[in-house]
């Protein structure tokens, strides 16, 4: 069963520090799909089907950094992250709201293993 959570600020950095260490640093890939929902140029796709390598957030500047193998992407001073959790703690989905209103709708997909040579 999932559950679908509010992060609140103060617990981003330590929420996405977690979730890197247990499901992204195994060995086992992770794609991702990155979707900007924005009211006047439409739905785009910042990314699809990306290794995700980390997820991250930097108080200092707050800033929420999706790390991918094409390269970073980032969303400052994001007003609210919203994540769908599986039972087991996989984030299956985040919804990340930036100060404008653009909504970024994020896709993790499990792949599976990788060979090891």
């Amino acid at each position: 069963m999932s559950v679908t959570t509010r992060i609140s600020q103060d617990r981003l950095k330590q929420y996405f520090e977690t979730f890197t260490k247990r499901f992204l640093q195994d060995g086992s890939p992770e794609a991702v799909d990155i979707e900007v929902l924005e009211p006047e140029l439409g739905d785009q796709y910042a990314a699809q089907g990306a290794r995700l390598i980390g997820i991250t957030y930097d108080p200092r500047i707050s800033a929420l950094e999706l790390e991918v193998d094409s390269g970073d992407h980032r969303v400052y001073a994001p007003e609210a992250v919203w994540a769908l959790e599986e039972a087991d703690g996989f984030i299956s989905a985040l919804e990340v709201v930036a100060p404008d209103g653009t909504r970024e709708v994020v896709s993790i997909k499990r792949v599976g293993l990788r060979r090891m040579e």
